[in-house]
């Protein structure tokens, strides 16, 4: 809201009218130092093979490898990356208190067709040097990701980009997130409404609900990004923008039958989908900007 070089305003003046001292407008937020770097890169590493890992056991862990750190710190990290371990307990999610909640509907649910169900999710990627979040929008049915998105912060922006985005190649009949902030937002609940889909969030202590995007993000990251082990923004995007198109187009499950998620969404034989060129409804620029 400042406007440096204002021909009538200067900027002391400028942060007097917007209530701000004028040392805030110049402040520079300081990123993690870079030991606490190694050890968000440890928990992420641990919290991806053991999801049931909270703090106190996280910081077990960590000791264990010699890092004798307190359960203080690493909560607050935990909470900085976005973690919380998978095991039934009051308050699993903290919604915003204003935000609306909507009922699970998934409970007893046979999902047995493509634009069923939609699910979607947030999770902490690493860099050698910082961090970032991504958020993806995936079919539950055929786990055909139909958008993603990177941020450096975890407000609702980036995710309201992926849905939109999403729902520029389809429709489903219900949506199912947790209930963050990000989800819970009335920029995102909006528009899912305005497009008349039913919108589906897991129960508080509910360690399953999303299981889905949870599978996702183990094969994205022991296949991409653990291996790749990104540098800067850049290369993440870069590393993420080949990936996905990999995971839709030629990468099979065997859950699937070893078809792929584009062959199952577009309801397509085996091998269908092979050297397909990846057109508009790809991923290969999905995500390529930052919010």
């Amino acid at each position: 809201m400042i406007v440096p070089g204002h021909p009538h305003l200067s900027i002391e003046r400028q942060c007097e009218l917007l209530g701000l001292t004028r040392s805030s407008y110049y402040y520079v937020a300081q990123g993690e130092n870079p030991y606490n770097l190694e050890l968000m890169r440890l928990i992420d590493e641990q919290y991806t093979r053991r999801p049931f890992f909270g703090v106190r056991r996280m910081t077990d862990h960590l000791h264990r490898q010699g890092h004798l750190v307190n359960h203080k710190r690493i909560e607050r990290l935990m909470r900085l990356m976005g973690l919380e371990a998978l095991y039934p307990k009051p308050k699993t999610s903290q919604a915003h208190a204003e935000h609306r909640k909507y009922p699970y509907l998934l409970r007893g649910l046979v999902i047995d067709r493509p634009d069923q169900v939609w699910c979607s999710d947030v999770t902490y990627i690493r860099l050698v040097r910082g961090f970032l979040y991504l958020v993806a929008v995936m079919d539950w049915y055929s786990r055909y990701v139909l958008a993603w998105r990177l941020s450096n912060t975890l407000d609702a922006s980036f995710c309201v980009e992926a849905l939109a985005e999403a729902l520029s190649r389809g429709q489903p009949e219900i949506f199912n997130t947790d209930q963050g902030v990000q989800f819970t937002s009335t920029g995102f609940t909006s528009r899912l409404e305005d497009a008349q889909v039913r919108i589906s969030m897991d129960g508080r202590g509910r360690c399953f609900d999303n299981i889905m995007v949870e599978r996702l993000w183990r094969s994205v990251k022991y296949e991409e990004v653990y291996l790749k082990d990104y540098q800067q923004v850049r290369e993440a995007r870069d590393g993420l923008g080949t990936y996905f198109p990999f995971y839709n187009l030629e990468r099979g499950h065997q859950s699937l039958g070893y078809r792929t998620p584009y062959e199952v969404y577009h309801g397509l034989g085996w091998g269908a989908g092979n050297g397909l060129p990846v057109g508009p409804e790809s991923l290969t620029t999905v995500g390529s900007k930052l919010p």
